[in-house]
């Protein structure tokens, strides 16, 4: 019988961790989520940016969600935060320091698409978390998604 306890704590740890893993965006389906943003801005520019700040559900999955700035670094739309929206983020610093905007601007003027690493409060842990995000320029706007590294 003492068997069964070990068990139920084995078959936790197996597929307990595989399922939380699963709640949680992968750098592929950033790389998808900022693809179909750029797509859709260039379909209709107005109102994929309404709807990304308006949280459309087909902008949101899990913790992965669209942000679209301007080459100045202004927020355009973004897919968590709207009182983001309209704001000049370019000296924006995360918890370490980095002026992540900044580079993130930077990277876009002279790359076009990237991988950013950077820190950034996780809104469910409410812990400081080591997270990279995909990006693109698309004309004058920059797109991007971001997974948090676990």
């Amino acid at each position: 019988m003492k068997t069964v306890p070990f068990l139920c704590v084995a078959w936790l740890a197996a597929f307990g961790s595989a399922h939380a893993a699963d709640e949680f965006a992968s750098a592929k389906e950033a790389e998808s989520m900022v693809v179909k943003t750029v797509a859709a801005l260039k379909s209709n520019r107005a109102a994929t940016l309404s709807e990304i700040t308006a949280k459309a559900p087909k902008w949101i999955d899990r913790d992965l969600y669209p942000v679209v700035y301007d080459t100045t670094g202004k927020v355009l739309a973004h897919g968590q935060n709207d009182k983001m929206v309209g704001k000049e983020l370019i000296d924006f610093k995360d918890p370490d320091g980095k002026l992540f905007v900044r580079e993130r601007v930077d990277l876009a003027k002279s790359k076009g698409k990237f991988w950013q690493d950077y820190k950034f409060t996780d809104p469910v842990s409410k812990k400081v978390l080591p997270k990279q995000a995909y990006c693109e320029r698309s004309g004058e706007d920059i797109v991007c998604a971001g997974v948090y590294k676990r």
